[in-house]
């Protein structure tokens, strides 16, 4: 069941003119974890043109209320599934449903596409969000670490649609 949001929200495909705030939206959102995990979180490093480049190898949505967009998350085909990333909700609109219908609308265009999976990857490091995706219907497949890493750092999970 789908969690209404406290706020109006549109889901839009993200352009390419969209990429400077998504960007920032994406420093904003992963903010919190600046300086805090190890290996540091990749979203630091986007750019308008790295950005640019998951849009042209894929798509992406946006979340938009009252004209601002709050959300978003891109995702792109892979071999045998649909993998979706750099989903980011603003911390002044988190626990409202935004991130979750993002989420729904990924699957509902994987479904639409005849993808029977959908991907992500998970920072260990963050139990949360491992608890959030499971809550979705995902599911731990594999392990790995980021280069450079001796260590597990990052788990993939799926969730096989119906």
């Amino acid at each position: 069941m789908q969690q209404a949001s406290s706020y109006p929200i549109d889901l839009l495909q993200a352009t390419h003119a969209d990429l400077p705030v998504l960007r920032d939206l994406l420093h904003a959102a992963y903010a919190e974890y600046e300086g805090k995990l190890d290996p540091p979180v990749g979203a630091y490093k986007e750019t308008v043109a790295s950005l640019g480049e998951k849009l042209s190898h894929g798509q992406a949505i946006k979340a938009v209320s009252a004209e601002t967009i709050v959300g978003c998350v891109f995702f792109h085909p892979e071999a045998t599934s649909l993998y979706f990333g750099r989903l980011a909700v603003l911390p002044a609109y988190r626990r409202h449903g935004i991130g979750r219908q993002l989420v729904d609308a990924v699957e509902a265009y994987a479904r639409q596409q005849k993808f029977t999976r959908v991907t992500l990857g998970v920072r260990l490091a963050i139990p949360a969000n491992i608890a959030y995706y499971e809550k979705l219907g995902y599911r731990i497949v594999s392990y790995s670490s980021h280069p450079g890493y001796t260590i597990l750092t990052s788990a993939s999970m799926e969730k096989v649609l119906s």
